[in-house]
This record gives C-alpha cells, structure tokens and sequence, in this order.
C-alpha cells in the first residue's frame, strides 16, 4: 500500500515511516502544510496519515483541498485534539477515521489497514480475479489455488493493476505510484517494463491469463476484454 504522512513531529513521522516501510509499504512524508498540498494535488494515495495542527497551516483544509480534488485517498487523522466537535467536523469533511494522539503504531497500522479494504477492496482483504488471487494482508498471490511467488514489488506493481483494472496505466504512473519519492531519482521509467514482464511470466507460467494489455505510447491496462 501507499501511505502518505503529513506530520510535523520529526520523531512521530519518523517512526511511523519506519514501521509502515517494515511492513512492506512506501511511504511519502510531507512535515508542513504546504508539502502535504502538493503531495496530494500531484500523487494518489491508498491512505494519508494527517496531522491537524501543522506549522503553516490547518489539516482540515487539506481535507477540504482532497474533497475539492474528488480523490478516493483514505483518510485517517492522527491528532492531540480530543474534542467531539473537532472529530465530528473532520469526518463530515471526509475523514475516514480519526485517531488520538499518543497511540501505538500497531494500531494506527490496523485502522490504515481497515480504511483500504472499505474503499478498494469492499472490505476484504482478498482479491479475486478469474483464476488469480491476492491477499493484501499476507501478501500472497495464487494462481487457481497454487502460490506464485512474486518480489515485493512484483506484487505491489500486480496489486496495483488489479485495483485499477480495464484503466490505462501509463508507465510513469506506474512507477511513481510502486515507487514513490524514489521515482524522481530515475532517468527513465523504461526499467517498468522489466517488471511487467517479469510478473507476466510469472503469472502465465502457473496457469495464469496473461490479463496485461499493452496500450501503445501510453503504457498497460489489466483486462480480459
């Protein structure tokens, strides 16, 4: 999955960070106001972890900013304010959730965890596709009940697809969405196209359909049509 975390408590993000990343995630972090907007005007997020009180600016006008932008980013509030009328306004304004601070971060992970699958996944965390099957949270893939083995971002990249099935992906999409911040380190978005193959093969290998269909000076979209 692909978390973005607006805080501007250094130790706080950092660790939170730390703890999604060990899990298998990626993680964006914004630790004002101002980077937290232009992360979520630009990128998609399967949930964004907000802090309210920001040194430049109010979290819940980011929530207004999202509503604005019509994006389906889950949305879970990390915050020290504890009054009901500050919970009750942050939900109305599409906030999925709402968690006080301190917390422990197996938590905050669980509740992330719960947002996704109620918006992606109609809450499950399995997902089914003709023969192919993948659980979101012990990261497995099968292939008419058969495991197929797949590099964490083999699997991040299939996830990915699958969500987004019968839509065009361009490449730079792609790998801006597996890849985060890294993305902007690279020369090129060339080196996706190893990975589709890779996955591609994977999958027809076990018994698979080959479901990714290339869309000429675009990029792939995951079909049976």
């Amino acid at each position: 999955m692909k978390f973005l975390i607006i805080e501007d408590e250094e130790g706080l993000r950092q660790s939170i960070d730390q703890y999604l990343t060990a899990e298998g995630n990626i993680c964006d972090c914004a630790s004002n106001y101002e980077q937290g907007y232009q992360k979520l005007s630009i990128y998609d997020y399967d949930c964004v972890l907000l802090d309210l009180t920001l040194p430049d600016g109010e979290g819940l006008l980011l929530l207004k900013h999202l509503k604005k932008l019509n994006k389906a980013d889950g949305v879970l509030i990390i915050s020290a304010r504890n009054s009901l009328d500050q919970k009750i306004e942050g939900l109305i304004l599409g906030a999925d959730d709402y968690l006080i601070k301190p917390f422990h971060l197996s938590e905050l992970y669980a509740r992330a965890l719960a947002i996704i699958r109620r918006r992606n996944f109609n809450g499950n965390s399995v997902l089914s596709f003709n023969e192919l099957e993948i659980d979101t949270a012990s990261k497995q893939v099968k292939v008419n009940g058969q495991l197929v083995y797949l590099t964490r971002k083999e699997f991040d990249l299939l996830l990915y697809f699958l969500v987004n099935k019968n839509k065009v992906i361009s490449k730079s999409a792609a790998v801006v969405h597996i890849w985060g911040d890294e993305a902007d380190m690279a020369d090129s978005f060339d080196f996706i196209y190893t990975h589709i193959k890779n996955v591609r093969k994977k999958l027809t290998d076990s018994g698979c359909k080959d479901y990714f269909q290339s869309v000429y000076g675009v990029g792939y979209k995951f079909t049976d049509a």
